[in-house]
């Protein structure tokens, strides 16, 4: 680490299948008071994060994280978790990773214009970006900023350069093409660094 920033790898990554976790949030927790509800959901997407290493085999360590937030790796192994009133989610990674949760919903116009600019908007091959796309920009570049360790503050460094197809795109950062997958589910979207590797998705109720 340097400062509260993940040295990011150089030597070329092996080919090695990611296992990301979502659980459902059982419904009689969105009725919790905001901080019952804050601590089950954090709970509960260090549950997924904890079925994420079971799947790859790696052994759970302790989570620590720096003092911003961002997590700090046990053992040689990443994570990154997520969580949002409906669906909690939580990988593990033998490099920086980084994984976001969202539903897709009306929000405010302002946003597009702090998410993206002109030329990312017409990337996506429309003047007007559709609610999918701003989530896809969205969850994708929050992804990538988690497994940088440098927070939201960064959002806008972060520029879509290529999207491949509807599941698929390409972020420039920090002078890095990071790749980005996403899986659609139940009207929500979950985007993951994937560095171009195998993904095997996981959605328990």
């Amino acid at each position: 680490m340097t400062g509260n920033k993940i040295h990011l790898p150089h030597s070329p990554i092996r080919i090695q299948t990611i296992y990301p976790v979502i659980l459902a949030v059982p419904e009689e927790v969105r009725a919790y008071k905001p901080r019952d509800r804050v601590v089950f959901l954090s709970r509960h997407a260090r549950m997924a994060l904890a079925k994420s290493a079971a799947r790859s085999g790696i052994p759970m360590g302790e989570l620590r994280q720096t003092q911003d937030g961002a997590p700090l790796p046990f053992d040689g192994t990443y994570w990154s978790i997520s969580h949002k009133p409906c669906y909690v989610a939580g990988v593990v990674a033998p490099w920086p990773i980084g994984i976001d949760i969202e539903k897709i919903r009306p929000c405010a116009s302002g946003l597009f214009e702090k998410t993206a600019g002109p030329a990312e908007w017409t990337l996506a091959g429309t003047e007007h970006a559709s609610l999918t796309t701003f989530f896809r920009y969205w969850t994708a570049k929050e992804a990538v900023v988690k497994a940088a360790g440098t927070g939201l503050k960064d959002l806008l460094k972060c520029k879509i350069i290529t999207i491949a197809n509807d599941h698929r795109l390409t972020i420039r950062y920090m002078n890095k093409d990071w790749c980005i997958e996403h899986f659609f589910f139940d009207g929500h979207i979950t985007s993951i660094v994937s560095n171009a590797q195998p993904i095997q998705w996981s959605v328990r109720a």
